[in-house]
């Protein structure tokens, strides 16, 4: 297929006098949160043609390329399918990467200049080794064939559609401002593509995460001879012209000196750190991390405080860095605030947030070599989210620092509900050590710890799950779910608290637990709980749901679907319908099915077909058969089985 025309980029004063103005700060705060999503949109514009190695790097080189220089005017900024409002900075740096995607695809032209876009980018640059993304599965590698055929506006259309989730007259407005000539004929060749839109977040086309591989070795040490020898006659050949004559300036070779930012300067003064007042969050209308007090007792040392910044800006070989999914582990961009410097166990730690992000700087007592930096996105916490920090963790064990709102903590077994909880000291907000269950190995479950805490009248439950904050537990139908405090809900997550374990690291915001249906076995030895677990993310994707099915007598339950960045049983879409093959004690083999309370019929076809009317169904199966579920709503909707 023919590539379309792109037409030349529409000059400055081509901008209405109402469109929005957007600063180069409101630009790189829009560029730095979505960076993840900027890249990939990148990724999957550009031609495939280039190698998955050159369109990781120069996706990337895009996506930081798209910064404007100065103060720029978005002339679009088309609302999503879903009627929600686009921040005007991110229309505009979404712009200029498809627009500089689509440039790269045009083919070199004689007697002209190749754009900037055209070439192989200078930064980032990446020597001895290949990188590129995971690999995905079958579906992946079909629609990376199919978009391949496409034409670069062809594929810019399919990917606004599916990965941006603009309308059709959304998607003609930035093809459109990007030099597209004809954005119907784009539409229209994105059409031939099946909409199978959930497949682009896919590991398959995300830039972020690389697999890396080595370069051709033999090459390599021939170059390496070459460079050496070439090198050494540089060396001398500049030696000879250095002597006589008038030679360098003072500075020899060097480049002029870099231009002081004060801005830059000022977020690594420990002096311009700011800080709370102790009962800010008593009389403000937020009450998230920004009015958290600055406690510890190192507030007042500067070096250790300056160290911190440093490393935040620069780490170096020995810092290990570590960030949640969809969290950037720049520097700040102006000066932090600081929520905690003290010594925890066998570290000084120093915990800062920039309003998007917590980050942790933590190094041993002792003097000795090597730092740890890690970052978490928390942008929209509230109160019930901002409610505790993990401080360090130390043979298995973990401490947090609380909210000031919090006026005591204890420790709780999820899996023993009736073991009663363990009250905790609280120490300036430093809870005394708990059991973590991150070191937890998995099938070997039979505890699982979290943490309680009680604010006034309300009590919530966290659990760590490997990263800086961690997660809230909530109970019931998801758009009214509650904390899971109290006997009923603790009860209600004891089977499932295990399950945990396969969100550990996922950057997860909160977990909720739904008891959807109650069925009746067959053999009429009681009744089975389907409960349905949703993990939702501070980044908004990367959703993960567990469908799992518990027997009377079951100590935990059984997963019978799982799926990932899906709406159901979430409070956009609170369906769920799910089926599992089970044996009964007399060895016959049933299938049962349930959906959520909406749903009036469940049919199953394939393997085992059968139907039924309401949210239940009991179908006699043999062992290993396979079939698919589809349930029907009260307003005649349909849904399929989660997988």
């Amino acid at each position: 297929m023919q590539p379309q025309d792109v037409a030349p980029r529409p000059a400055p004063s081509s901008a209405s006098s109402a469109d929005p103005v957007v600063d180069v700060e409101q630009a790189e705060a829009a560029l730095v949160e979505h960076y993840p999503r900027l890249a990939r949109l990148a990724y999957l514009v550009l031609p495939p043609g280039l190698g998955r190695g050159r369109r990781v790097l120069s996706a990337h080189a895009l996506t930081q390329r798209a910064l404007p220089r100065n103060r720029t005017t978005t002339p679009v900024i088309p609302a999503q399918s879903t009627g929600r409002e686009v921040d005007p900075g991110y229309a505009l740096v979404r712009l200029r990467v498809v627009r500089t995607a689509l440039e790269a695809g045009l083919p070199l032209r004689r007697r002209a200049w190749p754009r900037r876009s055209q070439l192989p980018p200078l930064l980032p640059h990446v020597r001895g080794l290949k990188l590129f993304p995971r690999s995905g599965g079958a579906d992946e590698l079909a629609l990376d064939q199919r978009l391949s055929a496409l034409s670069g506006p062809g594929r810019a259309a399919y990917v606004l559609r599916g990965l941006e989730r603009l309308p059709d007259d959304g998607v003609r407005q930035v093809l459109r401002a990007a030099g597209v000539a004809d954005p119907d004929a784009a539409l229209r060749e994105a059409d031939g593509v099946p909409g199978q839109y959930g497949l682009l977040g896919s590991p398959e086309f995300d830039p972020c995460s690389l697999q890396a591989r080595p370069t051709d070795l033999l090459r390599r040490r021939q170059h390496t001879k070459a460079a050496l020898v070439a090198g050494a006659a540089l060396v001398v050949c500049g030696a000879l012209l250095g002597l006589p004559g008038d030679g360098w300036g003072p500075d020899g070779a060097a480049a002029p000196p870099y231009a002081q930012n004060p801005a830059a300067e000022a977020a690594l003064d420990p002096g311009r750190l700011t800080k709370a007042a102790p009962a800010a969050w008593e009389t403000s209308a937020r009450t998230d991390f920004s009015v958290w007090p600055a406690r510890g007792g190192l507030t007042g040392d500067e070096e250790l405080l300056r160290r911190a910044l440093a490393v935040w800006a620069r780490p170096g070989e020995s810092v290990g860095v570590s960030a949640t999914p969809g969290t950037a582990t720049g520097g700040p961009a102006g000066p932090p605030q600081l929520l905690y410097a003290g010594e925890v166990d066998t570290a000084r730690v120093v915990v800062l947030h920039d309003g998007l992000r917590l980050v942790r700087y933590a190094e041993p007592k002792d003097g000795s070599a090597g730092a740890a930096l890690d970052f978490a996105r928390t942008d929209g916490a509230g109160r019930a989210a901002a409610t505790a920090v993990v401080l360090g963790r130390a043979d298995g064990n973990v401490r947090y620092l609380t909210a000031p709102w919090v006026t005591k903590a204890a420790a709780r077994d999820l899996v023993e509900p009736d073991s009663g909880a363990r009250e905790l000291t609280l120490s300036d907000g430093v809870t005394s050590p708990l059991a973590s269950p991150v070191q937890q190995r998995s099938g070997a479950c039979t505890s699982w710890n979290a943490l309680e805490l009680t604010d006034g009248s309300d009590t919530r439950v966290v659990t760590d799950l490997g990263e800086l904050v961690p997660a809230r537990l909530t109970t019931g139908r998801p758009g009214a779910a509650k904390d899971a405090s109290g006997a009923k809900a603790l009860d209600a997550w004891a089977p499932y608290a295990c399950s945990l374990g396969a969100v550990r690291g996922q950057g997860v915001r909160s977990v909720n637990a739904w008891e959807f249906a109650t069925q009746p076995l067959p053999d009429g030895t009681g009744s089975g709980a389907w409960v349905c677990t949703r993990a939702e993310t501070w980044r908004g994707e990367g959703a993960r749901v567990l469908a799992q099915f518990r027997t009377p007598g079951g100590v935990q339950g059984a997963v019978a679907a799982k799926a990932q960045d899906v709406p159901a049983c979430g409070e956009r879409d609170p369906q769920v319908l799910a089926g599992v093959l089970w044996k009964s004690e007399g060895g016959h083999w049933y299938l049962l099915a349930a959906g959520g309370p909406d749903t009036e019929s469940i049919e199953a076809t394939g393997g085992i077909s059968d139907s039924a009317d309401g949210n239940l169904l009991t179908a006699k199966a043999e062992q290993g058969a396979r079939a698919e579920l589809k349930g029907t709503l009260g307003g005649g909707r349909t849904i399929g089985g989660l997988r």
